[in-house]
């Protein structure tokens, strides 16, 4: 940020221009917030604190990372990890339809998948339907063995591992047998009937 930071005991010094030391002020006041929450806060959670406060000074950081998924009911707290899933989470919440485009490893697929099973459990809707394209990613597989789920299992093996992160086995299997949740390839989606679901389109 420009700014040098000088610690001595309870005390840190700030100096640099005036711009940059009420932001890096504000990003080290409000970390301080999310500490006294009861939250760690690790190196890569500082870094992405000072991308926000430099993109949005008004930001709350303890806004960003409450517990926004909190009826997911999954083994541990998920939180939105920076402003860009922080706003992916707030556009699923208030829209039908969210597209969302990003490298891979940024949360997307994970993410709506913890609203939707947090959906699910506030019952605002009936079912949720995870769907994706059954393409080979350039490699040959040729004909899978089994029936229709372990043909496309494969290629649905991203979904599944973000759901049994927050569900355990036993749930997953029954709402499954139930047809509450529901995993299909893109190709059988045409004509479907989706009233009150919650679908995933990866």
């Amino acid at each position: 940020m420009g700014v040098e930071a000088h610690a001595r005991g309870n005390e840190v010094r700030l100096a640099g221009e005036s711009v940059p030391v009420e932001l890096a002020r504000n990003v080290l006041e409000q970390l301080y917030g999310v500490l006294r929450s009861g939250r760690g806060v690790h190196e890569r959670d500082v870094g992405a604190a000072i991308e926000m406060v430099v993109e949005r000074p008004s930001v709350k950081l303890n806004e960003v990372y409450e517990d926004v998924l909190g009826s997911v009911g999954a083994r541990r707290p998920i939180r939105a990890k920076n402003l860009s899933q922080r706003r992916y989470v707030e556009s699923i919440r208030t829209h039908d339809v969210t597209v969302c485009i990003g490298p891979a490893g940024t949360g997307k697929t994970y993410l709506a998948m913890a609203m939707a099973i947090a959906a699910l459990n506030r019952k605002e809707v009936s079912r949720v339907i995870l769907t994706r394209p059954a393409v080979e990613a350039g490699e040959r597989l040729g004909f899978l063995p089994g029936d229709l789920t372990e043909k496309v299992d494969p290629y649905m093996r991203p979904l599944y591992d973000a759901l049994h992160d927050m569900m355990d086995f036993e749930k997953i299997g029954r709402l499954t047998e139930r047809g509450v949740i529901e995993v299909a390839p893109l190709a059988f989606m045409r004509g479907r009937t989706l009233n009150d679901s919650f679908v995933i389109l990866d």
